[in-house]
């Protein structure tokens, strides 16, 4: 009985270092090659990084407050205001209140569509969204420190009679694109103020 068991737990052991053994092989087989794309990407993060190259995070203020003025109007002024979150205050501040350290005053923002492409019946094949903001910013006191800066973009969007909802749709999302690329291009050069001082 005791040979008959022992027998049987050589056979286990035997079995076991076979299936670890041949487990073993087979990661030694794959392991380089199953690597190489977490090599690949270590190599590429190490070449960037020593080329300067850094992934954007949260952009750094030299003011702890702001006004975004007009305050109840304009897509591009309120999509700001909701960008800046919590640094954002009144332009008019209650009495005995601080007021903001920087305003930023979007002067006009204008939307067109214009029709660019006919076809040779004359209809229309093709339109172009237009969006112009013009915006400075200044502190209370009145000092600029962001000359009026004028950003202008177009996005161009085919048409058919036959699709004329998904053209709406379509539309309004270039519009919506449109206005969130002039609120990144106003905070690249509020990011980009390095005084109050001006």
């Amino acid at each position: 009985m005791l040979q008959t068991t022992r027998r049987t737990l050589s056979a286990w052991v035997a079995r076991g270092v076979r299936t670890c053994g041949g487990a073993l092989d087979a990661l030694r087989n794959v392991s380089v090659f199953a690597c190489l794309p977490v090599l690949a990407l270590a190599l590429s993060a190490t070449l960037l990084q020593g080329c300067g190259f850094a992934l954007r995070g949260a952009p750094n203020y030299v003011f702890d407050t702001v006004a975004v003025t007009p305050e109840r109007s304009g897509g591009v002024a309120a999509e700001l205001a909701r960008l800046l979150g919590s640094r954002v205050r009144p332009v008019v501040t209650p009495e005995g209140g601080t007021p903001p350290d920087a305003i930023v005053e979007v002067l006009n923002e204008s939307r067109q569509k214009v029709v660019v492409g006919v076809n040779a019946a004359g209809l229309v094949r093709e339109f172009e969204l237009r969006l112009a903001v013009r915006f400075l910013v200044r502190t209370p006191k009145g000092a600029v420190l962001i000359e009026p800066t004028d950003i202008r973009l177009e996005r161009n969007v085919s048409f058919n009679e036959a699709t004329v909802l998904s053209k709406e749709t379509e539309e309004v999302m270039l519009n919506r694109d449109m206005q969130t690329d002039a609120v990144q291009q106003i905070v690249r050069r509020l990011a980009a103020i390095k005084s109050l001082t001006h």
